[in-house]
């Protein structure tokens, strides 16, 4: 069975759905597509030669080596989840070896995690495979909970554990959100000085983001404007949720809209939707990688796939993905990171 047809079979019937499908809103003609030279993209940019050498190594590593596509492994979810809720379906990941091990043994093209997981073993492997050490996160020991991104440790302490990036997160919308944006904006600066790489979060974060029933933290238009807000402060990657809706300008009533941007950017597929989050991305000069999403079970893998063609198909750079791989045996895990990257190695899937 070829690459494409074991694909079309996770997806089951949805599969002319998701592989058929074209964009007729913003065109794929438009957009800067990821390939082996995706680095070129940056050799008129500010980065300097040693910026542009990390992100060399991260596209270059790992069986999605010079493809322009990225399949990253993060997890810092013991912080962001509490380690007991995160751990508790393989007990292996509280020792945070095995985080590594992971990504090196499904071939991914970086691991992404906190200072306390990547310091503690950054001798044996950092020059094995690319860090990305994640410098705020959330805390969930505050009560009531809080949503707040602060920062564990300095940029000097990711160049000396031998990273080729830094990853954070802003809450777009939060009330701390303007302090973030000024931390971070700094610390991205830094680090290009430095000569790493930059990979922002673009989280959405507000209680007024929810109507009624209705949650609009993933809507396309507030996820777009938050991608345009992190290319903005020189994330070389972003990484957002995958949009499974819109409006949200419209239906929270704020910001800057009307019906005839909706009508003349996207529809309601999830790769339209998908592809105005690319357009923000300075239309795909910054790569955009999609998250997995949390684990279910049984349909994890179609999942993960569904996800995946989303990504490629609407001009993406690929899925950072955590959960889905950890909360299991290492050999599933591996497996279903292994399937991910078997959509991005499949020349016939192609922009939509």
């Amino acid at each position: 069975m070829s690459s494409l047809e074991n694909i079309r079979e996770i997806l089951g019937e949805d599969a002319d759905y998701y592989l058929n499908h074209e964009s007729k809103k913003i065109t794929k003609e438009r957009l800067h597509v990821p390939g082996p030279d995706v680095v070129k993209g940056f050799e008129q940019s500010d980065r300097n030669p040693q910026t542009l050498r990390s992100l060399a190594q991260l596209y270059k590593h790992g069986n999605l080596g010079k493809t322009g596509y990225l399949n990253i492994l993060p997890i810092d979810q013991g912080i962001e989840h509490s380690a007991a809720f995160s751990f508790y379906k393989n007990q292996d990941y509280f020792d945070p070896e095995n985080i590594i091990k992971l990504a090196i043994e499904a071939g991914c093209n970086g691991v992404a995690s906190t200072f306390g997981v990547l310091g503690l073993h950054a001798r044996k492997y950092a020059h094995k495979i690319p860090f990305i050490v994640k410098i705020n996160h959330n805390e969930l020991l505050t009560h009531p909970n809080k949503y707040d991104q602060i920062p564990y440790g300095t940029v000097k302490e990711v160049w000396n554990m031998g990273a080729v990036a830094i990853g954070a997160t802003i809450y777009f919308g939060s009330k701390e959100s303007n302090r973030q944006l000024v931390e971070i904006a700094e610390a991205f600066e830094e680090a290009h000085q430095l000569g790493m790489a930059t990979i922002l979060w673009c989280y959405t974060r507000n209680s007024s983001f929810k109507v009624g029933d209705e949650d609009y933290h993933s809507a396309a238009d507030l996820t777009g404007q938050a991608n345009h807000l992190g290319v903005t402060i020189k994330a070389d990657v972003i990484k957002q949720k995958l949009s499974e809706t819109n409006f949200g300008f419209k239906e929270i009533n704020f910001g800057k809209y009307n019906d005839q941007m909706y009508d003349e950017l996207t529809t309601d597929h999830p790769i339209d939707l998908c592809r105005l989050q690319v357009a923000n991305c300075y239309m795909g000069k910054i790569g955009l990688i999609n998250s997995g999403g949390g684990s279910k079970g049984e349909s994890d893998i179609k999942e993960a796939v569904r996800t995946a063609v989303i990504n490629k198909r609407a001009g993406g750079a690929g899925l950072i993905m955590g959960r889905k791989a950890f909360q299991r045996p290492l050999k599933e895990g591996v497996e279903i990171l292994n399937k991910v990257q078997e959509v991005y190695l499949d020349k016939n899937i192609k922009l939509a």
